[in-house]
């Protein structure tokens, strides 16, 4: 994989128009490596007429097909014998039915110096030791989600002191445990060490309008800071807008807007999208992302808001070179903070259904291929 390997070697991890041959040689490299090593995937673009040979510049990448999020719930594709991947995780399952994505030792290089480089223009790394929360699972070997590995991972980014979970393995089940991770609040708020919480949006919200009903407020230590990634999955009706968070945040962390930092990003995509000083995902050198019409799903001009499509050539064990996950979004250029690379904004999420109806081709697809395995 020698053009992945030079594309995740750069150094500025948002140097789009600098990367655009090479992004686009590396997905024809990952794309000929799946057609030849997963049967299913080949069986895939034989049917829609496509071969990695037309691969040839940016506006190729519209053409190659792609897999609803949804086909990874229902079948395991992989791109080589299981014993040659060290590690397969799998989605969260919120929809009852779970992702398994095989990840070789060169997908797991490749994504190491992609989080190294983007959370140090983040500045996120750092040496000085922390205390940790996480809203989300505690580690247990019966649990092989991505959201769990992810936010053990973030608690690297610096020397961590402790970590306490607000969901607790117990009795052989996962308990949420928010008196626990309230008392650890309190307690670390004394600390002359900073304290990062990582995890779920929903278990902060909770937490966080707890804390205030009871008039507890607390003043964290300086660099304390507030990160949040994987959505609101099954609590979207309780989903706030980003100021009334921040001003809660403000209210009973003692923390600022710019101390809160934003992750998006998916198993099926497992690309670090971390948002810019205004809270916007920009697109990194090791994606693409478009957004297509429901009803056509040809790709729209920025600013229009459609499904989102989003390709990355960082994973060979499964093929996941362009996906399309059950979000709406929309693409903006010019932002403040100073970044060239365009942002993504997720504008709200489609079940399965919608997905099936708005995106006949995507449904096509999808039933095409359970026919065809």
């Amino acid at each position: 994989m020698r053009f992945r390997s030079k594309l995740f070697g750069r150094s500025d991890p948002y140097d789009i128009a600098g990367t655009e041959e090479l992004f686009v040689s590396a997905v024809r490299e990952n794309c000929s490596y799946v057609y030849q090593h997963c049967p299913e995937y080949k069986t895939i673009l034989d049917a829609e007429g496509f071969s990695p040979d037309r691969l040839r510049s940016a506006e190729d990448l519209a053409e190659l097909p792609v897999l609803p999020t949804a086909l990874f719930k229902r079948r395991r594709l992989l791109s080589m014998p299981r014993r040659r991947l060290p590690v397969v995780v799998t989605s969260s399952g919120t929809s009852g039915h779970a992702s398994q994505i095989g990840f070789s030792f060169g997908d797991l290089w490749a994504g190491l110096k992609m989080v190294l480089r983007v959370c140090r223009k983040r500045r996120l790394l750092s040496l000085r030791p922390c205390h940790y929360v996480v809203f989300g699972y505690q580690p247990n070997r019966k649990n092989r989600t991505g959201a769990s590995k992810t936010a053990f991972g973030v608690t690297l980014f610096t020397p961590a002191l402790s970590r306490t979970y607000a969901l607790r393995w117990k009795d052989g089940k996962y308990v949420l445990d928010l008196k626990a991770v309230q008392a650890a609040i309190v307690k670390h708020a004394k600390s002359r060490f900073p304290l990062r919480f990582m995890g779920f949006p929903a278990y902060a919200w909770f937490l966080m309008k707890q804390m205030d009903a009871q008039d507890l407020h607390v003043r964290l230590p300086k660099g304390s800071k507030l990160m949040l990634g994987g959505g609101w999955k099954q609590f979207y009706t309780e989903e706030v807008d980003k100021p009334v968070f921040y001003s809660l945040a403000k209210k009973v962390f003692g923390l600022d807007e710019s101390d809160i930092i934003e992750f998006y990003g998916a198993v099926e995509h497992p690309i670090l999208y971390c948002d810019c000083e205004q809270h916007h995902f920009h697109i990194p050198i090791y994606s693409r992302v478009l957004i297509r019409d429901a009803e056509t799903l040809q790709p729209l001009p920025h600013g229009m808001p459609g499904l989102v499509n989003l390709i990355s050539p960082m994973v060979r064990g499964t093929p996941l070179l362009s996906v399309m996950p059950d979000d709406l979004g929309v693409l903006h250029d010019n932002c403040p903070c100073g970044l060239n690379s365009p942002y993504l904004e997720i504008l709200g999420r489609v079940g399965l259904q919608d997905v099936k109806t708005c995106a006949a081709g995507a449904a096509e697809l999808l039933e095409q291929t359970e026919v065809s395995l």
